[in-house]
């Protein structure tokens, strides 16, 4: 296992789009998907909106300012709660960086928004046959019972 390395973790800026597109194409790519050159112009701009119903994203990168993962989360009302909760869509940490701690950090920093907003639950789903991920979420998380249906 690598060694847990220092990372910065902070909000997305402007000036990052170059650098959040490669990171979130790798992320595509290790989905096998692909989105069009309109969905990411209209997720970079929600990132940077003021809307408090739009996603918010973080980078964390290295101490020599190299971003090495991403994360997009967003709150939302819940019929079982009065308190909003989050839900944390995508989370990405280059190859070369996983099992350093950058995983950690930005779940980590999720938490701390929620937190600070005042929702009480993060939630996230990824694919069961995830299994390095999933030793992360296993350590920060508790896996639920529940099974994701869509629509066809």
């Amino acid at each position: 296992m690598s060694q847990t390395k220092p990372v910065t973790v902070r909000p997305v800026r402007m000036d990052d789009e170059p650098v959040w597109r490669a990171l979130w194409t790798a992320y595509l790519a290790f989905y096998e998907t692909t989105v069009p050159d309109a969905v990411y112009r209209s997720t970079f701009a929600r990132l940077l909106g003021d809307d408090p119903r739009d996603f918010n994203g973080l980078l964390a990168e290295t101490a020599d300012g190299t971003a090495v993962g991403l994360t997009h989360y967003l709150f939302h009302r819940h019929a079982w709660r009065i308190e909003e909760v989050c839900y944390l869509q995508d989370l990405y940490a280059t190859p070369e960086s996983r099992g350093t701690g950058v995983g950690r950090a930005l779940i980590e920093a999720v938490y701390d928004r929620a937190d600070a907003a005042g929702a009480p639950t993060v939630y996230w789903l990824t694919q069961d046959f995830n299994a390095t991920a999933r030793q992360l979420y296993d350590r920060i998380g508790s896996v639920t019972p529940f099974i994701k249906y869509q629509r066809s």
